[in-house]
């Protein structure tokens, strides 16, 4: 393609990439696609292909959306048209917006409802390749005192170990403990393994005078918690 041709592809590139721009400041951001909100990240596209093309083959690549929450900058680099910068562009803002909705140890974010523990650890569980087996750590008003992941893996009784659980515990000097873990599969259904390691854990519980009082696994942005399930 001669050099001025693609000159002026790029001169369209660039007001096209304006216009959701344009739209983001009369409407709000909550008007534009994924697709558009990425061309903004990006900017500018390459010789070969606009900004809305490389946006477009970036969600193609991950699938969903929320695929990009622990996408790393060499999986973002293996995108054609996506070098360092423009990886960096979009690590920064993932992280930001993570950030943003991450709950602040200083606000001690009250649990008042299985709903409300789940939604604490949602966006951080749902969607990850592994089990993490995460503790919160509650004081006498059911707010959080702490979140600790305590292993990650799969569950089974001889990895979830009380004393690991308990040791935090007391020296957090919680009142009680919610548990909770997540199933990689996006399917939250407790499996035999789950409702053993509860009922391990709400014994030692027991003798020790720190309640467990429930526990909660996190799907693809739903939950199942044992206690509602009567399992403990």
């Amino acid at each position: 393609m001669p050099t001025h041709e693609k000159e002026l592809l790029m001169i369209r590139d660039l007001r096209r990439a304006d216009r959701p721009r344009e739209r983001l400041i009369r409407q709000g951001a909550t008007s534009l696609s994924n697709q558009e909100l990425i061309a903004i990240l990006l900017r500018t596209g390459t010789k070969e292909q606009s900004v809305f093309h490389l946006s477009n083959e970036l969600l193609k690549q991950f699938g969903m959306i929320q695929q990009l929450r622990h996408v790393t900058i060499e999986e973002l680099m293996n995108v054609k048209g996506i070098g360092e910068a423009k990886a960096v562009q979009i690590l920064a803002a993932i992280e930001l917006g993570r950030r943003v909705l991450s709950k602040q140890e200083e606000e001690r974010y009250t649990i008042r409802s299985p709903k409300d523990a789940a939604s604490y650890m949602m966006t951080e569980l749902s969607g990850l390749e592994q089990e993490h087996f995460v503790a919160l750590f509650l004081n006498v008003k059911n707010e959080i005192l702490h979140k600790q992941t305590i292993f990650i893996g799969g569950l089974n009784s001889s990895i979830v170990h009380p004393r690991e659980l308990f040791k935090e515990a007391v020296k957090r000097a919680a009142a009680s403990i919610i548990v909770m873990h997540n199933h990689p599969s996006g399917i939250p259904d407790p499996s035999p393994e789950d409702i053993e390691v509860t009922k391990r854990l709400v014994d030692a519980g027991r003798i020790i005078g720190i309640e467990v009082i429930d526990h909660i696994i996190i799907g693809n942005f739903n939950f199942v918690s044992l206690k509602e399930k009567g399992y403990m």
